[in-house]
């Protein structure tokens, strides 16, 4: 992890087309600022983490397990023809 130190209204810039800028310090919380392309996402972790768990359910072992079962009835099927 890189770490740095900015003040009010520095900014830092990742992969030409991403700026953080600091635009506000009140005690212990800092407000900032992102400029980044419409096709960059960009989320807080905790909704980052809410839907990469949310995805990861949305595949679950039981619809992968139909769906290999109904492959493989489809590739008997064609062995038979």
């Amino acid at each position: 992890m890189l770490a740095l130190s900015r003040k009010k209204n520095e900014a830092l810039v990742i992969n030409n087309n991403v700026e953080i800028t600091i635009l506000e310090i009140k005690g212990e919380q800092v407000k900032i600022g992102i400029t980044a392309p419409k096709e960059v996402p960009v989320y807080r972790k905790e909704v980052y983490v809410q839907i990469q768990n949310a995805n990861k359910e949305a595949v679950n072992t039981d619809g992968m397990e139909a769906l290999k079962k109904m492959l493989d009835i489809n590739s008997m099927n064609d062995k038979n023809k």
